[in-house]
């Protein structure tokens, strides 16, 4: 853009991490002046879905759990190697990650778990012949022509019953009828898992959950730039001008805050950054005695401003294509916080890992499709010596439970340990004799996994707006991967890095599939 950037102001339309990057690229990089830049969070919190929240007495609550990468994520820990953490300011977040899991680290040894409560045996994913090549041709054919393709649409009823799929889906979150190019691309991103997947081991951990250890600290640093944070208010809309040249062009947002509503002007050079959608949208928790309330968009008015933006609009994308089944996007988390320690010891004995050193366990033959994992204690900055804290999920919430006779999505805390118990075993009495088990039912929270052509999400800047960027996981990045941490802040430095005509190098996307050696090692261990 031809203007001083210390003249700009920037709005910036939700308070997710995409949102919270942009601001700091832009101080950062692009010399925008922190008091320039003001965030508008329609929630009381900002962070979107890295949240965590709760307390030992009322029990803690945490809508999902990010599966970090030393190795990849460049743009994220580019980030990060320039936010101070809050426990030590003479660190950076990036560092403080580094040194945390050079000390805890993670080996699993009981990815899965069966009926019979035993951990079958995983040095062999499980892979015939057939199967290694309906991988292979998945692997070699175009995004082009793969378009709106499901999974099932490519791979056989047996390769999805075999451990490599149960560990790659619910490390990665798949269903069989979710997109047949987003699956490829994890496939390219991530194939040095193939010879981790049983154990986790390339995986990295914050020091306690992302909220606490990634937001918190972008906020302070980003408040003490002088950035204006406005939660609890929601923008209801964006007014667009189009020049006699084509492009689209903001030049007033609309927001209600406390019943109230307002308007901003925006001037010509002024930028405006726009978190489409939501994967979180309409969550919903639960408690010990009542199950989450099934909201809908409808509730929650959260994809209202993209799909008025987009109409007409196909360059900024077609959200009806994310937002339009419920039943197939939609899965379910909860948190257990407890005072008694003999959940977890019989945890550790079953597993053979302490508490951070493993990884998801997943109950293959559950219904429900249930994993739950011990991370490392402590898990949020005010938790009490004494009190310990698991996550766990479903990917099949719809469905009946093996030991509660219905489906998750209308169970209450009280149930959904009882169904925890009946696939290990376990004794309730024993051990949730103090636990309180919060639910969270998110019916959009895979949607951007869900089948769609190429056009169907906007670029970062579409090419037909001139100060209207779009920085969330419904955005298209080439050869990356939604649902990551990663996505939301390379859509946010690539945004960014556009309108202001920073000339700067993007850190390039890490494509291990490209390695020699990780391909030979992957091969090798689909044979065994």
């Amino acid at each position: 853009m031809n203007t001083n950037n210390k003249d700009i102001q920037a709005y910036l339309v939700g308070g997710g991490i995409g949102s919270m990057a942009a601001a700091a690229f832009m101080i950062r990089d692009g010399g925008v002046p922190g008091e320039n830049i003001t965030i508008y969070e329609a929630l009381p919190v900002v962070g979107g879905v890295l949240d965590a929240a709760g307390t030992p007495e009322d029990g803690y609550s945490m809508r999902g759990g990010r599966m970090l990468c030393a190795d990849i994520y460049e743009c994220m820990w580019s980030l990060l190697k320039t936010i101070p953490s809050l426990t030590d300011p003479t660190k950076s977040v990036f560092d403080e990650t580094v040194e945390f899991n050079k000390i805890v680290k993670t080996d699993a040894h009981a990815r899965i778990i069966n009926k019979n409560r035993a951990v079958p045996d995983l040095s062999s994913l499980g892979l015939s012949m057939h199967n290694r090549l309906e991988l292979l041709r998945l692997l070699e054919t175009s995004e082009e022509k793969l378009g709106n393709d499901r999974i099932t649409d490519w791979l056989s009823p047996e390769l999805l019953e075999t451990n490599f799929w149960y560990m790659w889906i619910t490390s990665f979150a798949f269903e069989p009828w979710h997109s047949a190019v987003e699956f490829k691309r994890y496939m390219h991103r991530f194939l040095f898992q193939f010879t981790e997947i049983s154990t986790m081991s390339g995986i990295s951990r914050t020091v306690y959950n992302e909220y606490d250890s990634i937001v918190r600290p972008l906020e302070a640093w980003l408040s003490e730039k002088g950035v204006t944070f406005l939660n609890e208010h929601t923008v209801t809309d964006l007014n667009l001008i189009q020049d006699d040249d084509g492009k689209w062009t903001v030049n007033k947002l609309e927001y209600t805050a406390e019943g109230k509503t307002d308007t901003v002007l925006v001037g010509k050079n002024d930028l405006v950054f726009f978190q489409n959608a939501s994967m979180g949208d309409a969550s919903s928790l639960g408690s010990m005695t009542n199950p989450p309330q099934h909201l809908t968009k409808e509730d929650s008015k959260g994809w209202v401003l993209w799909e008025k933006l987009a109409e007409g609009r196909p360059e900024f994308g077609n959200p009806a294509v994310f937002n339009s089944s419920i039943p197939e996007s939609n899965w379910e988390s909860f948190v257990v916080t407890l005072e008694d320690p003999e959940f977890f010891k019989q945890m550790e004995e079953l597993t053979g890992n302490k508490h951070g050193t493993g990884a998801l366990v997943t109950f293959k033959d559950s219904n429900w499709l249930l994993s739950i994992v011990l991370k490392h204690q402590l898990r949020y900055p005010d938790q009490p010596e004494g009190i310990q804290v698991f996550w766990g999920y479903s990917l099949r919430p719809d469905r009946i439970g093996d030991f509660v006779n219905k489906s998750m999505t209308d169970c209450n805390g009280k149930e959904i340990l009882q169904e925890v118990c009946g696939h290990l075993r376990f004794d309730k009495d024993k051990v949730f004799t103090t636990a309180n088990c919060i639910p969270c039912r998110m019916p959009y929270i895979t949607s951007m996994f869900m089948p769609r052509s190429n056009t169907d999400r906007p670029l970062p800047v579409p090419k037909t707006s001139r100060n209207l960027a779009f920085v969330s996981q419904f955005v298209e990045i080439e050869n990356d991967c939604v649902f990551t941490v990663e996505y939301s802040v390379r859509a946010a430095q690539m945004a960014v890095y556009e309108l202001l005509g920073i000339d700067k190098e993007i850190p390039p996307i890490t494509r291990h599939d490209k390695s020699l050696k990780v391909n030979l090692e992957a091969a090798l261990r689909t044979l065994k």
